[in-house]
């Protein structure tokens, strides 16, 4: 009898090794939330658009499901991934985990999946009766909007450290060099996607403050300063990718391209008036900033100055930061207010219906748009020196996420 039980446990181990070799020892739930933190921004953008094209949504309309749908895929996945370790768990396993409540342990991104998922799945009756007793938004953050964005912040900051910790735990046993090099080249790849991923979420949420409209004012670098360098000071610190903030900056202009191409394809009406831009598809939300460009700067500092007093590398990086983005982006705002830009690759002849498609502004910059002489030289050395703070944090920031194990 024990021989036959001995017997079984053991088979059942082969597979389960066999399991995680075709794995490369990445459990699955790491790529569940990848596809978590797709899934949301891909409603979120989609939400923007739906308001922008039709007015009114439900609490079950389809971009709605689509940011569900990554917080049910996040929260189940993480959730058995925490009970699995919890109750099934090796000793070694737990002690490589997160212990909470006495009871349970997992990975700090699981556990930041299922706060994330919890927070997404209350806002959904919050929002549905703030719309049914004020009516529409007029402002991105409103009260329910906030908690949605915060629980979607959680769900895609807990798939990055789930990648991370893998990253950065040691090699499981039973692989062969060839697939500890496809392991590591995965690890890394997952991992600028899913930053890529959250750098969409970042935009988005400043999204007000950084139009095409906003490009020749002082807000647009502030606001630039504050958060990008910050975020991708952070990634190039934390990631063993030669060019990760260049990767994360491309997957973030490739994901608001291809959805700004692709939404327009399907057909959409306004559901509410006042009605002054009939429309007939769904209208594009922005091109994305050209976040690449100083990127590449970031990268190129971090590989030949990584090592040097951090302080020394913010002085660096935060100020150029702010020159290239204004280099680049304020010469394109010029462009995507020229007729060149009216057209399905820079989507800029999109439109929210309930505005005046004859607005004499809509393809110029109206004077309280522009910032010119000692105010414009105000606000980018205000860009500066935030910037430069910011940056100091995200390095900070990196340096710890470069230590997440668990």
């Amino acid at each position: 009898m024990d021989v036959s039980f001995q017997a079984h446990t053991a088979t059942k181990k082969v597979r389960s090794d066999s399991a995680s070799v075709k794995m490369l020892g990445i459990p699955l739930f790491v790529f569940a939330t990848a596809f978590a933190s797709l899934s949301i921004i891909i409603g979120l953008i989609w939400d923007i658009s739906w308001h922008t094209s039709i007015g009114r949504d439900g609490l079950l309309s389809p971009p709605h499901l689509g940011m569900y749908l990554g917080a049910i895929v996040s929260g189940l996945f993480s959730g058995y991934q925490v009970l699995k370790t919890s109750f099934w768990g090796s000793k070694e396993v737990k002690q490589r985990s997160v212990r909470f409540w006495g009871i349970f342990s997992g990975s700090l991104g699981a556990l930041f999946c299922i706060w994330g998922c919890f927070a997404m799945l209350t806002s959904a009756p919050f929002d549905d009766w703030w719309h049914n007793t004020y009516g529409l938004d007029v402002t991105i953050l409103s009260p329910p909007h906030t908690v949605l964005l915060l629980g979607m912040m959680m769900v895609q900051f807990g798939a990055m450290i789930s990648v991370l910790a893998m990253q950065n735990q040691t090699i499981p046993a039973g692989l062969s060099a060839l697939q500890e090099n496809k392991r590591n080249r995965l690890l890394r790849t997952i991992y600028v996607i899913t930053s890529g991923f959250f750098l969409v979420m970042l935009y988005t949420m400043a999204s007000e403050f950084q139009s095409r409209h906003d490009m020749h004012g002082g807000t647009f670098y502030i606001v630039g300063g504050l958060l990008y360098p910050f975020f991708l000071s952070a990634i190039a610190r934390s990631s063993k990718l030669k060019w990760a903030a260049t990767a994360t900056a491309g997957v973030y202009m490739l994901v608001l391209m291809l959805l700004a191409w692709m939404l327009p394809l399907f057909p959409a009406e306004p559901l509410l008036g006042p009605i002054l831009n009939d429309i007939t598809h769904y209208q594009a939300f922005d091109f994305p900033l050209l976040l690449i460009i100083p990127a590449i700067a970031i990268d190129m500092i971090m590989q030949r100055k990584e090592e040097n007093n951090k302080w020394l590398l913010a002085l660096m990086i935060g100020p150029l930061f702010v020159l290239l983005l204004l280099a680049v982006q304020w010469p394109f705002g010029d462009f995507l207010m020229s007729p060149y830009a009216r057209n399905w690759f820079f989507a800029q002849e999109s439109w929210y219906f309930g505005s005046n498609p004859d607005w004499e502004y809509r393809y110029a910059y109206a004077p309280w748009m522009v910032s010119s002489g000692w105010p414009l030289i105000k606000s980018l050395l205000i860009a500066g020196g935030i910037s430069i703070l910011t940056t100091r944090l995200g390095l900070h920031w990196g340096g710890w996420m470069k230590k997440v194990m668990r």
